[in-house]
């Protein structure tokens, strides 16, 4: 196969400068000075969280990637993602943030920088002491900064970058503790929704309706696959419109998925926007004015009337997952309340 001299280019741009920024990350965690007799022995497992608030300088902790019990929140973009985090965020132990935008691009160029395309550079490594556990290790001490350190702190540290579930499973492996909130929505929404608010995805043609929703189904059929892997215990697949409709009754299995108390604050987020320690948004995700508003049903059909009747009618050819998460493909107004999902499986009053 012909590989242009732009891509590998451009692969080894990409290549270098995570490199060098796990170098880096690398040498700054072995300069610390030792807090306690265990210290070296957590130094490959943990990321060091230094928190300024008002001025004042926090004391150091440790998020040890063995042991810290992180909240994930993704699924394709457009798929309720925000609002769940900003409901996540409303409650008082909970911090998830705004997207960081990078998590997702290291997932996604770390296996094809280790590896290198080639199974004897893989053995060289392993030979040379670099082993998969080690280079785990580089990874999640990364990643945990970036989540400790981009907000404010909080008893539950979460991140919803939408796209991070393409690598749900190694996700899974090097934060052994986690939780994962994946968010579904009827494609046919999601496909309206990016051509309507002109959403930009990397790689994926947002202008052709039929295009883009094979897109979603080949990215939500390998997510709810990693999803299904994982198990109940560790990913909990909750749907939009569930969300939505009996947003409560959601919120009730999520807190008890994360093992975090009940407050009544998750389903009223709009009263914490803006407030210390509840839900900051940003000025420049496409998301945020919906999410400024109180849960409502505004969203639910808006695709029905504006997809063309072929791409309507031939949706379960085009994206069978769409059967696969529970949806009907065949009605233009679907009664999502009796569509089944784990939250109207467990709650006998729905």
């Amino acid at each position: 196969m012909f590989v242009s001299q732009r891509t590998i280019s451009k692969f080894l741009a990409v290549a270098c400068g995570l490199l060098s920024l796990l170098t880096l990350f690398s040498l700054r965690l072995l300069s610390s000075p030792c807090k306690c007799l265990n210290e070296k022995a957590k130094d490959r497992d943990s990321a060091t969280v230094s928190t300024n608030i008002n001025g004042h300088s926090r004391s150091e902790e440790h998020v040890d990637r063995r042991y810290t019990p992180f909240i994930f929140v993704g699924g394709f973009p457009r798929s309720g993602t925000t609002l769940m985090r900003a409901m996540l965020d409303a409650h008082p132990d909970i911090r998830c943030g705004q997207e960081t935008r990078v998590i997702p691009k290291i997932l996604l160029n770390i296996p094809k920088i280790f590896n290198l395309f080639s199974e004897k550079e893989k053995n060289r490594r392993e030979e040379a002491g670099v082993t998969e556990d080690l280079l785990d290790s580089a990874v999640a001490a990364l990643i945990g900064e970036i989540i400790a350190k981009h907000g404010e702190p909080a008893p539950r540290l979460c991140n919803k970058d939408p796209l991070t579930f393409r690598n749900l499973s190694y996700l899974a492996r090097i934060f052994p503790k986690s939780k994962f909130i994946f968010m579904v929505r009827d494609g046919r929404a999601v496909v309206n929704s990016i051509i309507e608010r002109k959403i930009v995805i990397r790689g994926v043609n947002n202008h052709r309706p039929e295009i883009l929703l094979r897109t979603w189904n080949e990215a939500i059929r390998e997510m709810n696959a990693q999803c299904e892997k994982l198990g109940q215990a560790r990913c909990l697949r909750i749907p939009y419109e569930h969300l939505v409709l009996f947003p409560k009754e959601s919120m009730k299995i999520v807190l008890e998925f994360v093992d975090v108390t009940w407050n009544n604050a998750v389903i009223h987020h709009e009263t914490k926007i803006g407030k210390p320690g509840g839900v900051i948004l940003s000025s420049l995700e496409k998301s945020t004015d919906q999410v400024k508003e109180a849960i409502n049903l505004n969203a639910l059909y808006k695709w029905s009337d504006r997809l063309s009747p072929s791409l309507l009618e031939y949706t379960d050819r085009i994206a069978p997952a769409m059967k696969i998460l529970g949806y009907d493909t065949w009605k233009k107004w679907p009664d999502y309340r009796r569509m089944e999902s784990i939250v109207t499986k467990y709650n006998k009053y729905l």
